[in-house]
């Protein structure tokens, strides 16, 4: 295969803030960027030189719009595999539409790793809600039901205390198809591996980040680990280790070329779960902007584009806070001036219109000489947003 070098297009499926993101990785690195995604003016048109509004599932528009590029790659997972496939006919689209199709759902995304031999949560796969409670009865409470499909930042769940409050649940869920049941893990802590592969088979992966979410949304995420002989909380180097080689893992299986997150849980009793994975840059790595030699961003058009892979390693502990709507509070601007008072910080806007409570609209970055430090700067300057004391 032939590299493809700056100079050419970069043609992003969705238009958030990981395809804006993305975009500014490859004004950066010298290539052009084109955009497909429905509405008007998502944050990741602003930077592209072409915006084609279409819909994620219209194969059609998807296939004209490779045809204008040189690689295809999504920022989004509830994207149309099917349409995705179709500008295979056009363009090499990386990750693959097979990758897309396997962790999009997450029943194919289990089966995958139970035939991968990966360890994962147990869980039970039911057709409708009508069958919620045989599988809770099995798995026992307290649990959690989730959506197969089309979930994210925590949308689609419920957590179940105990077998009578299954119907609460099945009410909830209703009409929302097939629906997966998974026990729930006492957690020590949650973490997420960013792995990139290109299409030689060369791969690299991000030392884990330590997530903190609030109200099921990623909240702070934390970059700890500065040497192999390093350990924060409850994460120790053989955690961590363990952790990138099942990220690794789950790259090579999944034929991966791009990056991915792996998403963990570490129970209190040690064991390392896969929850989830996203084929594509995350939240979690925003950090890597600040915090490593090679953001997940320019890793991702490294791995997509076949050129070599740059470097995983952080520079510094970092700490990285999201901003969300609810601190636009009655339509007001935050007090970014305040925010930026507070030195080392760094701050990330989304160029979204509407802030709406739990949307995410930006986030702050911050890398000091220990993570607790780097958590301290991030969470005054958000606390100087909105006029509270850090």
């Amino acid at each position: 295969m032939t590299s493809i070098l700056p100079g050419a297009t970069i043609g992003v499926v969705g238009g958030g803030q990981l395809g804006r993101m993305l975009g500014l990785a490859a004004r950066r690195l010298g290539y052009g960027f084109h955009v497909l995604a429905p509405g008007e003016r998502p944050p990741a048109a602003a930077g592209a030189d072409r915006h084609v509004a279409a819909d994620l599932d219209d194969a059609d528009a998807m296939r004209r719009f490779a045809s204008a590029v040189d690689v295809v790659t999504f920022e989004f997972e509830n994207v149309s595999s099917t349409a995705l496939a179709a500008a295979l006919h056009e363009a090499p689209v990386r990750p693959s539409p097979r990758a897309l199709h396997l962790t999009q759902h997450r029943g194919r995304e289990k089966a995958f790793l139970l035939s991968e031999d990966i360890p994962t949560a147990p869980f039970r796969l039911v057709d409708d809600a009508t069958a919620l409670t045989g599988a809770v009865e099995e798995l026992g409470t307290p649990c959690v039901v989730k959506t197969a499909g089309f979930g994210y930042d925590g949308k689609g769940q419920v957590v179940v205390e105990e077998l009578g409050s299954v119907r609460a649940a099945a009410i909830e869920l209703a009409g929302e198809g097939a629906l997966v049941v998974e026990r729930l893990i006492d957690l020590a802590a949650e973490l997420s591996v960013l792995v990139a592969r290109s299409w030689s088979g060369e791969t690299v992966t991000y030392a884990p980040f330590v997530n903190r979410h609030s109200g099921q949304v990623l909240d702070v995420a934390l970059a700890p680990f500065m040497d192999p002989g390093s350990a924060w909380g409850p994460v120790s180097a053989e955690v961590a280790s363990d952790a990138r080689v099942l990220a690794e893992r789950v790259a090579v299986a999944l034929d991966l070329v791009g990056v991915c997150c792996v998403e963990f849980f570490l129970s209190r009793n040690g064991e390392l779960l896969v929850n989830e994975i996203a084929p594509r840059p995350h939240n979690s790595g925003h950090l890597t902007i600040e915090a490593a030699a090679t953001s997940q961003f320019e890793q991702q058009l490294r791995a997509v584009c076949g050129l070599p892979l740059g470097s995983p390693q952080l520079v510094a502990p970092a700490a990285m806070a999201n901003l969300l709507g609810d601190i636009w509070r009655e339509g007001s601007q935050p007090d970014f001036a305040a925010a930026l008072r507070v030195p080392g910080v760094a701050l990330h806007l989304y160029g979204k219109s509407e802030a709406r409570p739990g949307r995410k609209m930006g986030h702050l970055t911050a890398t000091a000489a220990s993570v607790d430090a780097a958590e301290e700067l991030v969470l005054t300057a958000r606390a100087a947003l909105v006029g509270e004391s850090g």
